[in-house]
This record gives structure tokens, C-alpha cells and sequence, in this order.
């Protein structure tokens, strides 16, 4: 199945179903010489897993990760690190009814009408556990870009009409939202039993701050920094939106209010006296933070009535059954911050044949000087 690598130098690939046998990934262009373990992984992928909170779908997987290659004696070899996470709870029965018709708001048509054939088992690759792969992968490019000192942070902004008013870092881990804001939390998940009790199911934002970025990442036309990272976050499958910086509030400012000034740092460096660009200038990062947000749809699978079609044609009413998360944004700040760093880390590595120099340095004293 074609689509399912993401990198240039940095490269992934997905691979497996929600009901197979497992989900994994294959991580390509890793540097050797990297410490790292399944804990490190683990770590990540315990972020979004299922079954935590009452907010999220109960399926109750481990998701433990196995590593099975492309590490020797705790290091990265520099060869392909392959990751499998076994699938323990499938229940297939449930999705049994939806071989034969198409649900609102997933892919079930567009995937018949494309390959003439679908695994209707919970969606197959269109799943959102697809995302493990990303994830542990996300967490090799996190543990690359940490020996860098560039740190990322990823957080629920808002869930429905509850938007943070203030920002707790510590917080984000306290509530079952993965929102900043203590009181902004119990206000969403009040909203969220409201949508629960009405068989129904919400939207959310997600912000993301990459901090430590050089200047110099991207490409002026094609390769853009803020492009590829449009690219990555969007081709999450409840994705629907993203902006970079100020975003679509750029289309109401003026100029004058819209542009960074330029200004010398105490240290004698090019700063900024403001973000509004999000960190990027014609594609290329300026040394400023990264930030973004990615709009996620409410879940597609409610059990309230709605109106479909079966692949005869027919006009029907179905409720769905099984084990949704009734929101998908807290479960999602991961995967958005996965493929946040899975782009930087491939830009870094890219960038570095930008300059002869650049070339020049890492190779001197290695093969061009003979004895």
C-alpha cells in the first residue's frame, strides 16, 4: 500500500491494522551511537493509550513495545530500527454490521471507492491506532533532537467552546484533557458529559511549542519548514485544520501588527521582539519558537441515529456500538507532537548539505587528509 513513508533522510514507515496482528513501524536514517531503549519508547506511547480515563475509549491495550532491531548493547547501530506492538484486545464482532455500509465521518466509502475493498475491522490502516508507529517513532526523533537541546511541548487548548485562559505546564499532566489550565479542564469535561449523555461526541484543539529551533531549517519553495510540517500534522486522520503562528488571525491584522521586529540579543544573536510568523520566514525556520495548532474533529463514531447509504445504495439509519473515545484531541496531543519532531528531525539532517562549508567541516581531518 502506497503512502504509508513519511521522511527524506529521517524516514518512517507505518505498517499493520487496528484488528491485525500488531502495528509497527520501521525508522530509517537514525544516527548510530544513540542511546536508547523500549523504555524510551514506552514512554510516549503510554500517552496515548487507551482505556486511562473514562474519556477515552476503553479498549484496554498494554501497547507495550518491542524493539527488534537497529539497536545493540542500548545504542542505535545506524541501520533500520524496527518496533512492533501487539494487538491484545481486538473485538472484531463489533464492527461486524459496518462491512456492508458506509459510517458518516470515517473512511469507509472513500477507501472502497479507491482500492474496491476495505478491512472493516475498525478501519484498518484508517485507524487511529495507526498512530502507534508514529508515535515510537516520535519517540526516537524526541530522544535525537534532546541531545540537541530542542524540547517540544503539546498540550489541548481548547475542547469545544472551552478555550485556556492560562497556562500550568505541571497541569497538563494532571487532568485526563492534557489542557494547561486547571479550571479550563473541569469546564470541558462538564461539557464533555453533556455530549456523553447526549450520545454525541466533541471537537478540540491542539497547540504545539517546539523550543530550541536553529535558524536555517527548510527550503524557500517546495521543502518549506511551516509546509512540511502543514503536511505531517495533516495527515492525521482526525486532523482537519492547522495554522502556523498567528495563523488565520493573520488575515484581520495589519502590517504593522503582523510583522516581527528584528532586534540584537544581549549574546550579539538576531532575535525577534515578537512571534507572530510562529517561527518561520519564506519556509525557513528563524530561530524563534515553532508554534502551532491543529484543529481535530469530534470523533465520527457516536451512537446517536444517523443517516447512511450500504453499498447497495440504499438509504438507512444506524447507531454505532463498540468503544470510542467520546473526544480525540487529549489522546492526540502526542501524535501531533510525534510528527512535529519527526519533521524537524528529518529537516536537521537535511540541512545539513545546504552549505559547502557545512560539508567541508564534517569531513575535514576524516578523508581528505592523507598521512
Amino acid at each position: 500500500m502506497a503512502g504509508s513513508t513519511f521522511g527524506n533522510i529521517f524516514k518512517i514507515t507505518t505498517w499493520g491494522e487496528s484488528h491485525g496482528k500488531g502495528i509497527g513501524v520501521v525508522v530509517d536514517g537514525c544516527p548510530a551511537g544513540m542511546e536508547l531503549s523500549e523504555t524510551d519508547i514506552q514512554l510516549y506511547l503510554n500517552r496515548r493509550k487507551p482505556g486511562q480515563s473514562r474519556y477515552t475509549t476503553q479498549r484496554k491495550e498494554a501497547d507495550a513495545v518491542e524493539i527488534l532491531s537497529g539497536v545493540f548493547e542500548g545504542k542505535t547501530t545506524g541501520t533500520p530500527i524496527s518496533m512492533v506492538v501487539y494487538n491484545q484486545d481486538q473485538r472484531s464482532r463489533d464492527y461486524g454490521d459496518i462491512a456492508h455500509y458506509y459510517r458518516p465521518g470515517h473512511a469507509d466509502y472513500t477507501f472502497d471507492a479507491k482500492y474496491g475493498f476495505r478491512d472493516y475491522r475498525g478501519g484498518g490502516r484508517s485507524s487511529g491506532r495507526e498512530t502507534i508507529g508514529r508515535v515510537a517513532a516520535g519517540a526516537v526523533a524526541a530522544k535525537f533532537l534532546n541531545q540537541l537541546g530542542i524540547t517540544c511541548i503539546t498540550y489541548t487548548k481548547s475542547i469545544g467552546p472551552i478555550e485556556i485562559r492560562s497556562f500550568d505546564a505541571e497541569a497538563i499532566c494532571q487532568n485526563p484533557l492534557s489542557m494547561p489550565d486547571s479550571d479550563a479542564a473541569l469546564k470541558a469535561e462538564e461539557f464533555l458529559k453533556s455530549c456523553m449523555e447526549n450520545k454525541d461526541s466533541a471537537g478540540g484543539v491542539i497547540e504545539c511549542v517546539i523550543n530550541g529551533i536553529p535558524a536555517g531549517l527548510g527550503d524557500p519553495v517546495f521543502e518549506k519548514l511551516d509546509a512540511n510540517l502543514a503536511k505531517a500534522i495533516l495527515s492525521i486522520g482526525a486532523v482537519k485544520g492547522f495554522e502556523i503562528g498567528d495563523g488565520f488571525q493573520a488575515a484581520y491584522a495589519k502590517g504593522s501588527d503582523n510583522n516581527d521586529s528584528f532586534r540584537t540579543t544581549k549574546t550579539g544573536a538576531i532575535g525577534k521582539t515578537t512571534n507572530h510568523s510562529g517561527g518561520t520566514l519564506g519556509g525557513i525556520s528563524d530561530g524563534s519558537s515553532i508554534v502551532f495548532r491543529a484543529a481535530v474533529k469530534p470523533t465520527p463514531s457516536i451512537s446517536s441515529p444517523q443517516k447512511t447509504v450500504n453499498q447497495a445504495g440504499e438509504e438507512i439509519e444506524i447507531s454505532i456500538h463498540g468503544r470510542h473515545d467520546p473526544i480525540i484531541a487529549p489522546r492526540a496531543t502526542v501524535v501531533v507532537e510525534s510528527m512535529a519532531l519527526l519533521t524537524i528531525a528529518d529537516a536537521l539532517l537535511c540541512n545539513m548539505t545546504a552549505k559547502l562549508d557545512s560539508v567541508r567541516s564534517f569531513y575535514k581531518n576524516k578523508l581528505f587528509n592523507p598521512k
